[in-house]
Formats: structure tokens, C-alpha cells, sequence
């Protein structure tokens, strides 16, 4: 059974996942880095240099939100990066966010469903998705929609919570994500619902070895996993 952010409604988890994120659009930014202590931004950095020697020009951002991955990966300078969402309320502020820098000739942030990308095969020469696939509804077929629009040998950069393993980490990381960062989401977001699917959705993603498999099996060629502050995070590339 898929994990949902509100258990007590009706709604397809794609629905219920548009709706929470326009609910907490407004506080996600600073929650954000609030909880993660800043280190998402360095995690960003980290995934974008995997791309530097591939030199993409053009760039898919999949469940961009606020259009942070987008941003940075300006630093690969490419001629165009476009970021698609399925809330109107995390694009709403991107979009703010990106005319403010004056990027809006570069980024352009859409209305959009990563299982169902109204690309073209073989258009964009690099896609990235920050903390995103767990949220997909259909995963695989998420992940084979994206690998249609990649242009071949095309890279795939895959940023998202991963279940660190040993002690004591695993203990001290399960009493943030569980209590801690729920609690804080909770007062500052008045949305109690989206920082208890936060840890519910990372222990139920199939990290790991298990999503490189996944990977193999839709095709992607030489996927490999980057493990990231003691299995915090992983970044996971692989190419068309």
C-alpha cells in the first residue's frame, strides 16, 4: 500500500502530494534548510559536480519545487534549464525566487507530471531530481518516463533520503526524523501531516542497492550510488 500524506482523505497519492506541498509552499524554503542544518545545499553542489564533465546544455529538474536544484545547476552553465512540478504552490514561489536573481531566461519552472512529461524522446542531455522520486505514485514508470526523454548517453543525477544502517547514527537519525523534525514541521508549516509522511515516505523508498536494481531494470546503464553524511542521503547517477 502506498504511502499517503493524509490518511484520512480520498485522493490518489499524486493528488494528496500536490496538496500538501501547496499547503506548506510558503514555509518549505526555510524548513528546509532549517531542518536539514543548511547541508542540502552542499548536497545539491556535490550531485550538480557529477554533472560538470558531461557539459549539459539541456537541463530537465524534476520535481523542481522552489527551483533550488535548477539554480544550481547553473553552474554547468547550460543554455536552458526547465523545472517541472505537480504544485502550483512550490512553482509559485520559485518562479518569485527566479525573477528575483533575474534567471528567468534560463529557468523556466512549468506545471508538470513526471510520469507523464509532455517532452519529446531524446531531449534534454541531463536531468537531476532532488528528494522527489519517493514522492512518485508509479516510481518505475516515473523513472522509464524520464529515461524516454534523455537524449542517449544522457546522465541521470538523483538526489534523495536514504536509511542510514549503523550505529549510532541510525538510533540518533530515527529520533530526528521520527519525533524531532515532525514536532518543528508541525508548529512552523500548521501542517502536521506533511513532516510525519516525510519519514514515513523515506522508510518505505527501496533505497539503496534496491533502487539501483530498479534502475538496471528499466534500463539505465552503469547506475551507482553515492552515500552521503552516513547513509543520510544518496546520490545515485546513472546514463541512457
Amino acid at each position: 500500500m502506498a504511502v499517503i500524506p493524509y490518511k484520512e482523505e480520498t485522493g490518489s497519492k499524486k493528488e494528496q502530494v500536490a496538496t500538501m506541498f501547496n499547503n506548506i509552499s510558503k514555509k518549505y524554503d526555510f524548513l528546509n534548510h532549517f531542518l536539514s542544518l543548511g547541508i542540502d545545499i552542499l548536497w545539491r553542489k556535490k550531485a550538480i559536480r557529477l554533472l560538470k564533465d558531461s557539459q549539459p546544455k539541456q537541463i530537465l529538474d524534476i520535481a523542481t519545487g522552489t527551483g533550488d536544484f535548477a539554480i544550481a545547476a547553473l553552474k554547468l552553465n547550460p543554455k536552458k534549464v526547465i523545472g517541472i512540478d505537480i504544485s502550483e504552490g512550490m512553482l509559485d514561489v520559485g518562479k518569485k525566487k527566479i525573477k528575483k536573481k533575474g534567471l528567468q531566461d534560463i529557468i523556466e519552472l512549468k506545471l508538470g507530471d513526471s510520469e507523464n512529461l509532455e517532452f519529446e524522446d531524446n531531449t534534454f542531455d541531463a536531468y537531476t531530481v532532488g528528494f522527489g522520486v519517493r514522492n512518485f505514485e508509479n516510481l518505475e514508470k516515473g523513472l522509464t518516463e524520464m529515461l524516454r526523454v534523455l537524449k542517449p548517453n544522457g546522465i541521470a543525477v538523483i538526489l534523495e533520503f536514504s536509511k542510514p544502517k549503523t550505529f549510532p547514527i541510525k538510533q540518533i537519525y530515527n529520533l530526528y526524523f521520527n519525533k524531532m523534525l515532525p514536532a518543528i514541521g508541525k508548529l512552523v508549516s500548521k501542517d502536521s501531516s506533511a513532516y510525519t509522511y516525510l519519514p514515513e515516505s523515506v522508510d518505505a523508498f527501496p533505497d539503496g542497492d534496491k533502487f539501483i536494481k530498479i534502475l538496471t531494470e528499466i534500463g539505465y546503464k552503469n547506475p551507482q550510488s553515492i552515500s552521503l553524511m552516513f547513509g543520510i542521503a544518496s546520490i545515485y547517477k546513472a546514463s541512457k
